[in-house]
């Protein structure tokens, strides 16, 4: 259905479609509610509060229906519907022979900016991706990014090294780096609270030597916007864990 909708309806459709999810599921609505609080002011309430939880459903229905459509989405259109700042840390990081880390969270369209880095600078490509519900999804993500020559991990014990061998064959790793799903994250403050998030991307940078390059994909209006930001300093200073 995704990829029968005419390029105009996708972006409607995905508002409606999250809107509705977000109407439907008031435990994460809270979540939300609570998230942005905690981001934007405790004073955030009524309407205003409305209108961000439901552009953050929508944004999530967008990335699915792009993601959905993207097999049928030619390289042409792809980099049309695109636009990056900070690709040269990328490109300077390649030129060393080690690829780097691209640590990314769950925002906007980073799916897109995946697949523009496999067909438009054709730039090789691995990624470590989480196990999702039902099976048939993860399948399908699966085939479709190694269709397009990327390299997909599943997380478990061995992503470590299959994203090792990758960095030190020159290929660009990208790592969701803001859920801790495997109960071995460090703690950090975020907004003002002490959380966990995911080790895994300081740790292989500071033992391959591999750019830490703090990176997002945004949605603005029909664009998407890779923004990548410079290493992250990784000098070892003593023990694995503190240098973590």
């Amino acid at each position: 259905m995704a990829r029968l909708l005419p390029g105009a309806l996708a972006r409607p459709t995905s508002a409606a479609i999250g809107h509705a999810l977000g109407l439907g599921r008031t435990d994460r609505r809270r979540i939300v509610e609570r998230n942005l609080r905690r981001v934007l002011g405790t004073e955030l309430s009524g309407r205003e509060l409305r209108r961000l939880v439901d552009e953050t459903f929508a944004s999530y229905a967008r990335y699915y229906i792009e993601s959905f459509r993207l097999p049928t989405t030619s390289p042409e259109q792809i980099a049309a519907g695109f636009r990056h700042d900070g690709y040269h840390h990328i490109e300077e990081a390649l030129a060393s022979g080690t690829g780097p880390i691209l640590a990314l969270p769950h925002l906007g369209g980073w799916e897109w900016a995946a697949f523009w880095l496999a067909l438009v600078p054709k730039i090789r490509v691995t990624a470590v991706a989480e196990a999702l519900e039902p099976p048939e999804l993860f399948d399908w993500f699966t085939d479709l990014r190694r269709s397009l020559g990327m390299e997909v991990v599943p997380l478990g014990p061995e992503a470590g090294a299959a994203v090792s061998r990758a960095i030190r064959d020159g290929q660009v790793a990208c790592l969701l780096c803001d859920r801790n799903l495997t109960g071995s994250g460090v703690e950090v403050e975020f907004f003002g609270e002490i959380t966990t998030l995911p080790a895994g991307p300081a740790t292989l940078a500071l033992r391959t030597g591999a750019a830490l390059l703090p990176t997002a994909v945004y949605f603005d209006g029909g664009v998407r916007v890779g923004v990548v930001r410079p290493p992250v300093p990784t000098e070892r200073r003593g023990h694995l864990r503190d240098d973590v």
